[in-house]
């Protein structure tokens, strides 16, 4: 059997490295995915503005645990907002070729974007959506009826995945990384989704909710019903949340 995983380490260490796009003097890729024309854009409460409680950071840390049942009370979209900001919010843009963020990535290369499945959020359809970080909004990715049921399947038919008030999906835009680090910026795809939902699991104690991280799902069914191809952006990590 061959052993990809430790192939992979193998092939990823740093004396196998060619030179990287970016020293080729290739252009900086896209910082986010951005909007379509015809895609909805829905505003975000400003996150300075929303109102939480304020949680001891040792508290925090002590009562992180996963969390899989929900009571059926919405999440506001105030707090979701706020969970957004938390986890991939822009403090500044940098000479538009980089983001300083709310959680730290290889290179600021910030390589992830992030999906909503909306459950039970007031003032939000149910559906999928994605959050634009720079802009601090959302832009609508389909709300058809089977969206949750086709989301759920990918994730091997986990019943608190459509339970929740909102499951977050990460995927990952390799090339935003591999722009600069080669393949060995696949390595730090998968840092950078620990770091983001790290802090979900910590600022979700402040709002009063419960995550629970999930890596287990189906790469050929979870990214179709996505509506990406899997190669030039995949799912790379989710997550649920919802009021404990």
């Amino acid at each position: 059997m061959v052993k990809i995983g430790k192939e992979f380490m193998e092939r990823t260490q740093y004396r196998y490295l060619d030179r990287s796009d970016q020293s080729k003097g290739y252009p900086n890729p896209d910082l986010e995915l951005g909007s379509e024309e015809d895609k909805k854009v829905i505003d975000l409460p400003s996150p300075e503005d929303i109102e939480i409680e304020n949680i001891d950071l040792r508290r925090a840390i002590e009562k992180r645990t996963s969390v899989r049942s929900y009571i059926p009370e919405p999440l506001s979209l105030e707090e979701l907002s706020y969970l957004l900001w938390c986890t991939q919010g822009v403090k500044e843009v940098v000479r538009n070729v980089a983001t300083f963020r709310t959680v730290p990535s290889a290179g600021a290369r910030h390589a992830l974007e992030t999906y909503i499945l909306s459950n039970n959020v007031n003032g939000l359809e149910k559906g999928l959506y994605r959050f634009l970080p720079i802009e601090h909004k959302l832009v609508e990715i389909n709300t058809q009826k089977d969206i949750a049921t086709k989301i759920r399947r990918g994730c091997l038919d986990q019943p608190f995945v459509t339970s929740s008030a909102a499951t977050l999906i990460w995927t990952a835009v390799p090339y935003r990384m591999t722009w600069r680090y080669g393949q060995r910026g696949y390595r730090y795809l998968h840092l950078d989704a620990g770091h983001v939902c790290q802090n979900l699991y910590l600022s979700a104690e402040s709002v009063s909710c419960g995550v629970c991280a999930i890596a287990a799902f189906l790469d050929e069914e979870i990214n179709p019903a996505m509506g990406i191809d899997g190669e030039s952006e995949f799912v790379i990590y989710v997550a649920t949340v919802g009021k404990k």
